[in-house]
């Protein structure tokens, strides 16, 4: 249980007393230190149902309230109850912290399944930059999710059916460079593709022949499914190198082609329970009128007023879209995995496919927590989304590779001593954890700007200062004679400082939880700066190896702890921390 959890029971049991019925209590982490470590206007609520004084009822609460050995407690403002716990409680929580390998997270998630789908990049392109937020969020919110207990599916999602496969089917028969293809098979496919679009585009003649290509490919042709084949195996190949060197890892890869024998009956199921029906050659899902135009994602508003804005499920010519697919991907997820729940990390634009997905989804008695879970752009200095000098989109293997380098660049700088292989190891982790903690410590929602002096400095919001954070805190154990063991005595809290650094490692148990009710990686990027800056102002205030016993004993436990869980919260973010930088 955690201290804000004791404090909300104790609160619950006074709030009973008082008002004769059991009555739940809502504590939250104080704002601002001066009032206190938490607070609560469960009084001012229940007072303004009750037409009561709120500061009077606030006074007899606290008449009721058993806070023995955990905090104190004083009416503040109109009603406002804020707590203020002692120092010894922290002490008890941090020693009790040392023992446990959780740090305090409750298993909040435990007995539910969730899967999340992110990343998808399409097969035969380049992953890009663009992919580094669907990626990153993605891979940290199911590390976050499987720490709080959840059983979690990862699925890669790939888009490795539709429309460019014609593109690619044509240019494969008759631009191949198998040379080509064997030095670097997605920059091969990707100038096929591109020739191959570019003469489509020019010369009806292919245009036709690439629509036959992929006609024929949906139709079981065996020579071209084995060439798709072929481009699948490929991708996934230069897919992994990636994966492995960002550390993500997914459970499964069911791309969209893994679903087509079941969109032909998904159809037909559709169109028989009359949730969709066709119009003008096509089948599409209209509203049904029981939702306020405004909020149904089946209606759309233009010049004339409010008109249908329907989801297409088959085309006039027969072809399947997105939606059909992802309400199948849907019903697997849910039937053969058992999902409670199924987060989609996507970007902004697709807000409105997901929107009738889920609503169509519902008509059709598919139920559970579906979330689209949306984020921004990436942008470069000109504030435009983020291209290279042509025009192309940046490559994400390109972005890694700088990372490296400059990583590497600034490690030399720093600690020209270190040996070539530890350098390029610590390079490595460096570079990639400075583009993980950029892109985690951003809202989601809001798009941002590429800087690699910011992302990669020593100082501020940054990774490699957390990372630095955590390697100057096992510099201090490496000047012991001997193994520290952080069990073996007592915490004892008497400077403002320590009280502040315990303050913060405690909170680590109510933190994480909080990161999934609206799903911001941020809220932990956040805690772990502040815990870092605690750290530091500790250091410099608090001698730790000159101190006295059992002072001693105890500020180096506190850094023992402080280190255990800033490893631990940079690693929900996919971030590792070097020994040494």
């Amino acid at each position: 249980m955690t201290l804000l959890q004791e404090l909300e029971s104790r609160l619950a049991a006074a709030l009973t007393a008082v008002l004769g019925e059991p009555t739940p209590a809502a504590v939250t982490p104080a704002a601002d230190l001066r009032f206190g470590d938490y607070q609560s206007n469960a009084a001012m609520v229940l007072a303004k149902l009750r037409k009561a004084n709120p500061r009077a009822l606030a006074q007899e609460i606290i008449g009721h309230l058993d806070l023995t050995g955990l905090a104190t407690a004083e009416v503040a403002g109109p009603g406002f109850l804020n707590f203020r716990i002692l120092p010894t409680a922290y002490a008890a929580r941090a020693a009790a912290l040392l023992r446990d390998a959780r740090l305090g997270v409750p298993a909040t998630g435990a007995g539910r399944t969730v899967v999340v789908d992110f990343s998808a990049p399409n097969v035969a392109k380049p992953m890009h930059v663009g992919h580094i937020r669907s990626t990153i969020i993605g891979d940290s919110l199911a590390r976050i999710a499987r720490f709080l207990g959840y059983q979690v599916i990862a699925d890669n999602h790939l888009g490795d059916w539709g429309t460019q496969f014609g593109m690619i089917l044509h240019g494969w028969k008759t631009s191949l460079n198998v040379t080509a293809l064997e030095a670097d098979p997605i920059a091969e496919l990707v100038r096929i593709y591109r020739e191959a679009n570019a003469a489509a585009k020019a010369d009806p003649d292919t245009l036709e022949s690439c629509k036959a290509e992929l006609v024929k490919l949906q139709a079981g042709d065996g020579e071209n499914l084995a060439i798709w084949q072929q481009c699948l195996d490929l991708s996934k190949r230069g897919l992994q190198k990636i994966y492995a060197r960002l550390e993500v890892t997914f459970d499964h890869w069911l791309g969209e082609s893994y679903y087509n024998e079941h969109l032909a009956g998904l159809v037909d199921e559709f169109l028989e329970q009359g949730i969709a029906r066709v119009s003008n050659g096509a089948v599409c899902i209209f509203s049904d009128g029981t939702m306020p135009p405004a909020e149904d994602p089946f209606m759309v508003h233009k010049e004339d007023g409010w008109t249908d804005n329907p989801a297409i499920i088959r085309k006039a010519d027969g072809g399947f879209l997105y939606a059909t697919t992802d309400l199948a991907t849907l019903r697997f997820r849910i039937d053969e995995w058992q999902a409670d729940e199924v987060w989609y990390v996507v970007g902004v634009p697709q807000q409105l496919h997901f929107r009738q997905l889920f609503e169509a989804a519902a008509r059709w008695g598919k139920t559970g927590a579906f979330r689209h879970i949306a984020f921004g752009s990436i942008l470069g200095d000109d504030r435009k989304l983020m291209k290279t000098r042509s025009g192309d989109n940046v490559q994400l293997a390109e972005v890694l590779a700088e990372a490296v380098e400059r990583a590497a660049a600034v490690i030399a700088e720093k600690n020209p001593e270190l040996p070539a292989d530890e350098a390029i190891s610590i390079a490595e982790t460096v570079g990639l954890g400075a583009v993980k903690f950029a892109e985690l410590s951003q809202n989601r929602l809001t798009d941002y700007v590429f800087s690699w002096d910011r992302m990669l400095s020593l100082q501020g919001d940054t990774a490699p200062y957390l990372q630095y954070s955590h390697v100057r805190i096992r510099s201090i154990f490496r000047k012991l004679e001997g193994p520290f063991d952080a069990t073996a005595g007592e915490i004892v809290l008497g400077e403002n400082e320590e009280i502040q650094l315990a303050r913060l490692l405690v909170r680590f148990g109510e933190v994480v939880p909080t990161i999934l009710e609206d799903f911001r990686p941020n809220l932990l990027a956040n805690y772990l700066l502040e815990l870092a800056r605690a750290f530091h102002s500790f250091f410099e205030a608090c001698p730790v190896l000159k101190a006295a016993e059992p002072i001693r004993f105890s500020r180096l436990a506190l850094c023992d702890l402080t280190s255990r869980t800033l490893q631990q919260g940079l690693h929900l973010m996919g971030i590792r921390v070097p020994d040494r930088m």
